[in-house]
C-alpha cells in the first residue's frame, strides 16, 4: 500500500512520524509527502518569528520534517518520500501525485479542499484525522473552538475524506477530556499525539481487505470559522469567564490584544478573579488594581479578570509585577 501523507502544521508531526516508521519497518510505503509551499521570512512573520528580518523562504512544519526524513531515508540506503509543495491543486499538483502511484491519500491539517479529481488518484480513497468529535466542529479551528466554547470534552476523529468539508464517514473517534486550562498550544500538542494513535489504529485496518468505509456522522452539524490575526481582539463587554477562554483559545497565535492609551497589549495569561470586587462596579476594561497573589485586576461585563502575564507588542513578554514597573500609569485606567 502506497500513501500520499498531506499536512501542513506542527499538529500533523507526530502523524507523519508515525507513517515513515511503518513504512521502514516494511508495513506501508511512504511514496509523498505533500504539503504547502514555502513562505518568505520577513519582519512579524510567524515563520520567521517576532521581529525577525526576511530572506530566503521557510518551509512549513511538515516541509521542513520532510526534508529530515529524506536524510534518514538516505542514511539507510533507501529512496525518500517525494516532496511536493504545489500553490494549487490543479493539473500540474495531480500529475506529480499521479507519478507517485499512490492508493491512500492521508491527511492532517493540510489546509486545502481536495477536489474530485485529485482524489479520484487514490484507489483505496482518502483518510483525514481531525481534531473534534465530529460532527461538532466541521472547520478549520476546532481546538480553538472547544476552548472558546469551554467545553468539557473534545477529541479526534479519523474520517473518510468527502467532497463536502469534514462530512465523511467515521471510522473511528477518541475522546480528550479537557480541563479547563488548555490553551490551543497544548491541547493541539495532545490532539497531535492521540491523532497520531488512533490513526494507527486505522491504518492497521487498511492492511487487510476489503478497505474500512466506516458510518455516517450521525447528529446535528456544528462549524467553526477560518482564524485571523483580528481574531483576537478582546471585547472587554463579555464576561471574564469567556474572555479567560479567549486568551487560552488564541494562545500561541494570534494572541488575545487589547489596546491602552493607543498602544497594542497581548494578554497572554489571565483567569477570571474569585475575590469580592468593589461596588460600584467599574465599566468594562477598568482597570481596577491587583492582587497580590493573582496579577492585575480588570473589569469585563460580568465579573473581574486577574491578568498575570502580557506584553506591549513586539516587547518581551512579562509577568505582571515587571510590566507594572515600566507602565506606572496602568492602574486606574482603561483599556
Amino acid at each position: 500500500m502506497r500513501i500520499l501523507f498531506a499536512g501542513t502544521p506542527a499538529i500533523a508531526l507526530p502523524s507523519l512520524r508515525m507513517l515513515a516508521e511503518g513504512a521502514l519497518s516494511g508495513r506501508w510505503v511512504l511514496a509523498g509527502i505533500l504539503t504547502n509551499p514555502d513562505k518568505p521570512r520577513g519582519r512579524g512573520r510567524r515563520a520567521g518569528g517576532p521581529g525577525e528580518e526576511g530572506g530566503g523562504a521557510e518551509p512549513s512544519e511538515v516541509g521542513r520534517a520532510a526534508a529530515e526524513l529524506a536524510g534518514e531515508y538516505a542514511a539507510r540506503g533507501l529512496a525518500a518520500p517525494a516532496i511536493l509543495k504545489p500553490e494549487t491543486l490543479k493539473a500540474e499538483a495531480r500529475e506529480a501525485a499521479a507519478a507517485l502511484k499512490p492508493d491512500l491519500l492521508v491527511t492532517f491539517a493540510y489546509g486545502r479542499i481536495f477536489g474530485p479529481r485529485f482524489l479520484g488518484l487514490f484507489p483505496l480513497g482518502g483518510i483525514n484525522v481531525h481534531p473534534s468529535l465530529l460532527p461538532k466542529y466541521r472547520g478549520a479551528s476546532p481546538i480553538q473552538e472547544a476552548i472558546l466554547r469551554r467545553d468539557p470534552v473534545t477529541g479526534i476523529t479519523i474520517q473518510r475524506i468527502a467532497l463536502e468539508m469534514d462530512e465523511g464517514n467515521i471510522l473511528a473517534r477518541r475522546e480528550i477530556p479537557l480541563t479547563g486550562g488548555e490553551t490551543a498550544g497544548s491541547l493541539g500538542k495532545t490532539a497531535a499525539l492521540e491523532g497520531s494513535a488512533l490513526l494507527w489504529e486505522v491504518m492497521e485496518d487498511f492492511l487487510q481487505p476489503p478497505p474500512p468505509e466506516g458510518v455516517p456522522q450521525r447528529g446535528e452539524a456544528s462549524y467553526c470559522a477560518r482564524i485571523g490575526k483580528d481574531s483576537g481582539l478582546i471585547d472587554w463587554s463579555l464576561s471574564a469567564l469567556e474572555i479567560g477562554a479567549l486568551i487560552r483559545a488564541y494562545q500561541p497565535w494570534p494572541l488575545a490584544r487589547t489596546v491602552h492609551q493607543g498602544r497594542i497589549i497581548n494578554i497572554l495569561e489571565a483567569a477570571p478573579w474569585e475575590g469580592e470586587a468593589p461596588s460600584p462596579a467599574a465599566p468594562p476594561g477598568g482597570i481596577l488594581g491587583i492582587d497580590k497573589k493573582c496579577g492585575i485586576l480588570i473589569q469585563t461585563g460580568k465579573g473581574v479578570l486577574a491578568v498575570s502575564v502580557l506584553q506591549y507588542q513586539a516587547r518581551k513578554a512579562l509577568p505582571w509585577r515587571a510590566f507594572l514597573n515600566g507602565a506606572r500609569d496602568f492602574i486606574g485606567s482603561r483599556l
